[in-house]
């Protein structure tokens, strides 16, 4: 795989996220219950934190280094993932989705800057690369397309119960 080929892999991962959620109003991506209780907005937070990740660790993967375990650093994905959700709980929506772009246009230049050598093969910058971002989008898009069909079918249950119990 070249850098034209990983760019539109992970272009079009980022595009099917990006229209897990489209469309739903501002109210919908506040609502929890997406995952646990995790909102829309919490999970592009969580989107925006793991393309950081990739932001920070990649550099140091390019240079030899190894990043820190995160079992080591924070006690496991799992409490890196809840502590970096309470640290962006106060942002505002508007502030999650300029974060989530902004990051995620660095994300694409730094790809666009990085040595041939790594992108071809399965190199540990792709790996993290990969785990980070294009395997990642997916889990959380499908997770949001199944909540939104979820709400739909409320949706529908509770529009024909009204109906029915306004002609019965």
């Amino acid at each position: 795989m070249d850098r034209r080929q990983l760019l539109r892999r992970l272009d079009k991962a980022w595009v099917a996220f990006n229209e897990s959620f489209a469309g739903l109003s501002d109210v919908q991506l506040m609502e929890p219950g997406v995952t646990g209780a995790w909102s829309v907005r919490d999970i592009l937070a969580h989107v925006t934190t793991w393309e950081e990740e990739a932001l920070t660790h990649l550099p140091l993967i390019l240079e030899g280094g190894t990043p820190p375990r995160y079992s080591v650093r924070y006690g496991g994905i799992d409490a890196f993932n809840a502590r970096t959700t309470d640290q962006k709980r106060s942002l505002s929506l508007s502030e999650v989705r300029a974060q989530l772009a902004a990051t995620h246009g660095r994300l694409v230049d730094f790809i666009q800057s990085a040595p041939e050598h790594q992108l071809i093969g399965e190199t540990r910058f792709r790996h993290r690369l990969r785990l980070d971002t294009y395997s990642h989008y997916p889990l959380h898009a499908e997770a949001i397309r199944q909540w939104r069909h979820r709400i739909s079918a409320n949706e529908f249950h509770l529009t024909f119960s009204l109906v029915a119990a306004s002609t019965g």
